[in-house]
């Protein structure tokens, strides 16, 4: 399979989100249908919709609406790159998120990375953030490691009075 230059997707966000979270680069899935977690596998939804009771929404338009009704921004560190698949390691010619541009024009004060790959790309090209910032376990299913404790753990540092 050879690497195809791809578009991410746009941020999710408002003047009132307090967290935000990143992913590294969208999936095939998330590509195809046009927002952030589209393989149903991936456990990003069921995490953070589980924190705070919730069902899942059923469409990105329910998913907008909770995440910023819950003062989360979402977006990803890459917006382009050549990639093969969904494979974070083959990611190269990456163009990085403006994330300044995010971070002053809202109330983020928290920013979570979806990753390992999520991180080391932030943490490379945003260390004046590092202080806010918290790695968590890959949501995605090929990682064994994942932990719905972990990610609690840090959105109830962030909301705790869920």
């Amino acid at each position: 399979m050879n690497a195809q230059l791809c578009a991410g997707l746009d941020p999710v966000y408002n003047e009132k989100s307090e967290l935000l979270i990143l992913g590294s680069f969208p999936s095939v899935k998330s590509r195809a249908i046009g927002f952030y977690y589209g393989n149903p596998q991936n456990r990003f939804w069921r995490t953070v919709c589980g924190f705070f009771g919730e069902d899942v929404p059923a469409d990105p338009a329910g998913k907008t609406e909770f995440l910023l009704r819950r003062k989360i921004a979402l977006w990803d560190v890459v917006v382009e790159c050549e990639i093969v698949g969904s494979k974070d390691d083959s990611i190269a010619r990456e163009k990085i998120a403006d994330l300044p541009m995010l971070m002053k024009n809202g109330k983020i004060s928290h920013i979570f990375l979806n990753g390992n790959k999520a991180y080391s790309l932030f943490a490379e090209r945003f260390p004046q953030y590092l202080p806010v910032a918290q790695k968590l376990p890959s949501t995605s299913p090929a990682n064994p490691r994942f932990s719905r404790e972990a990610w609690w753990g840090a959105l109830a540092s962030v909301f705790p009075s869920v």
